[in-house]
């Protein structure tokens, strides 16, 4: 029979990557349109700035923002809470089956001669 082992395909030596000078000689000869640049450009080109905010609105964002960090704080803090509870009854039924285990482990099986 002939051997099944496949024969070992040689690959041929990876270039040497560019240097500094050749990748920077590469981006600034690449024309405007070229795609690595225009598939990572934003879809909008930004707008005009935006005009600056009445102190009364930006004092009203900061007010929202803070309920809003209070409310998730709050919410962090009872889910951390019910957590710790949860774990510790996983601890306690992990305890009972280990004590259930051990008890059926002692048993004898019907039938079984000792």
């Amino acid at each position: 029979m002939g051997s099944k082992a496949k024969k070992r395909v040689v690959l041929p030596t990876r270039p040497a990557p560019p240097t500094v000078e050749q990748v920077l000689e590469d981006v600034q000869g690449a024309p405007p349109d070229d795609p690595v640049f225009t598939t990572l450009a934003p879809e909008d080109p930004p707008g005009p700035p935006e005009p600056p905010e009445e102190p009364e609105a930006r004092w009203e964002q900061l007010y929202q923002e803070s309920r809003l960090y209070v409310g998730n704080n709050l919410r962090l803090q009872r889910a951390r809470r019910e957590l710790g509870l949860r774990v510790e009854q996983l601890r306690q039924a992990g305890e009972r089956l280990e004590q259930a285990r051990a008890v059926l482990g002692q048993t004898p099986l019907p039938g079984a001669s000792g």
